[in-house]
């Protein structure tokens, strides 16, 4: 006897369809899973034979095998289970034909009999209504999750018992637990309330005096312009940096979608609430180039840059970092996606974040007047922190300590509207485009895109000329200088906006 049911898998932060089939054949009491499965697979059979026992359903006493479809593909994780006790009471009709029909399967089980979450489920049942099944049968624990996604019928289910009564239509379906307010509604959007609900209420009122290092970090988050601040410790980088997120505006519904369902492969969200805010990622100088970029042993997991996908990615103390691993950025800097190879498969994360960083500029981080280093000291932490990925950065401003009677600058709540408006002005002119944001603008769309006048040109390229910039640095001052002219409400770049967009671009030691 042979039954089929469909399941999921994931592989990097999509969701793949998976085909359970269960044969139940005469012979001498086996269980054999093939299919590639992982350990977690291999082990199944004692987790699936108790709960089906605890459940008091009669374990088959014959030959049982289980194939994982498509054969070629590498699965993994213990989600597989539920399908393969619905697969086993199909084929000894515990069940009636064709309740499964049209329907996903995912959850672990416990020996108990219990149905236990599963990570990713957001990136599951999204691949299930992308292959147009209406309906999907998980935890109930990540009901409120799967319900994010619309036009799926989603069936909770807390025990294979009661499942088994709900499926055979002699008990009501279990309720989706209630979600928060912010993310109500399937598929639903952003919240109206443009103020942070979850930034322990920081506020950049709170950074004194800094003026100008202000106004770059608003011009940076603005445009998604990439950002080093070098100074001295104690002067407010860090400060200044922990509250970028609290000038961004929420995310777009489709974004926020987007990066719910990235975090829900890690299971890092909470059941059934969006991700509205752009995720703040800070990993701790001592990260590895996996860590940071993505892959690992086994099954390759996303990395910081990936986590931080349209939100904020910030790397403090940055020349402490491995070498290897910020030279590893340059790649996701550029196209904004990670591409992990393996010997099996290769897999694409996206990786569409702002890169904040700071550092100081040497080895005892002291004033340049009170410097204490050997030249070659210096010069030796200077080159941890190549020229490439130097380059790369559209935005390098020297932060000195304020003054003692600097007041504190705008609020966070008086910067966010005019960051809201110029990021509406970019995704307006930059509609049906790959790129959403000035800083993505690549080097042959920007004739097309920031228009200078004669005048404006001429200032171009002597900046170019007075600074000796690179290709990629004379491409980031008309980068910038768009942004300055969103930020204005300006249709053109004027050449006071390009010498600005030269001063936010310093040759920091």
């Amino acid at each position: 006897m042979l039954a089929s049911v469909l399941s999921a898998t994931l592989l990097g932060v999509e969701g793949r369809l998976v085909t359970v089939e269960v044969h139940v054949s005469n012979g001498l009491p086996a269980y054999n899973v093939v299919g590639l499965p992982d350990a977690a697979g291999r082990e199944s059979r004692e987790r699936v034979r108790a709960a089906m026992l605890s459940s008091e359903l009669a374990w088959p006493m014959r030959r049982v095998t289980v194939n994982l479809a498509p054969g070629g593909l590498r699965k993994s994780g213990a989600g597989f289970e539920l399908a393969v006790a619905l697969g086993l009471l199909l084929a000894s009709d515990g069940l009636p034909a064709g309740c499964l029909d049209g329907a996903g399967v995912l959850g672990e089980l416990g020996l108990d009999g219990s149905i236990r979450p599963v990570p990713g489920t957001l990136a599951l049942v999204d691949a299930f209504h992308r292959a147009g099944l209406r309906r999907v049968v998980v935890p109930v624990q990540n009901s409120g999750e799967a319900a994010l996604v619309a036009g799926i019928e989603v069936c909770p289910a807390r025990s294979l018992g009661e499942l088994r009564s709900c499926l055979k239509g002699e008990q009501a379906w279990p309720a989706i637990p209630s979600r928060r307010a912010a993310s109500a509604g399937t598929g639903g959007g952003p919240p109206d309330s443009e103020s942070p609900d979850d930034d322990e209420g920081l506020d950049l009122a709170d950074v004194r005096g800094l003026r100008i290092v202000r106004r770059a970090l608003e011009v940076a988050v603005a445009g998604g312009h990439h950002m080093l601040l070098v100074g001295p410790p104690g002067v407010g980088k860090t400060m200044l940096a922990r509250r970028i997120t609290t000038i961004m505006p929420a995310l777009p519904s489709h974004e926020a979608l987007e990066v719910t369902r990235i975090h829900s492969v890690v299971g890092a969200v909470e059941s059934g609430t969006l991700v509205t805010r752009p995720p703040f990622r800070a990993p701790h100088h001592t990260a590895s180039t996996a860590a940071l970029v993505g892959g690992g042993s086994g099954r390759a997991h996303p990395g910081e840059v990936t986590l931080a996908h349209r939100g904020v990615l910030f790397l403090d103390e940055l020349a402490e970092f491995s070498p290897a691993a910020l030279d590893a950025l340059r790649q996701p800097l550029e196209e904004r996606v990670v591409r992990i190879s393996r010997q099996s498969s290769s897999l694409t994360f996206p990786a569409d974040f702002l890169l904040i960083a700071c550092s100081n500029p040497c080895p005892c981080a002291q004033p340049p007047a009170e410097c204490s280093c050997s030249p070659e000291r210096v010069a030796r932490y200077r080159r941890r922190l190549s020229a490439p990925l130097l380059d790369r950065f559209d935005v390098r401003m020297w932060v000195g300590p304020p003054e003692a009677g600097d007041r504190p600058g705008e609020s966070s709540a008086s910067v966010r509207p005019r960051v809201k408006a110029a990021v509406e002005r970019q995704r307006e002119r930059y509609a049906g485009r790959r790129w959403h944001r000035n800083g993505g603008l690549p080097p042959g769309a920007l004739r097309v895109h920031v228009v200078l006048d004669d005048v404006a040109e001429q200032t171009w390229r002597e900046i170019i000329e007075r600074r000796a910039l690179t290709g990629r640095g004379a491409a980031a001052i008309r980068r910038v200088a768009r942004t300055l002219a969103d930020l204005e409400g300006a249709e053109r770049v004027s050449s006071a906006h390009l010498e600005r967009a030269a001063m936010m671009r310093e040759d920091v030691p």
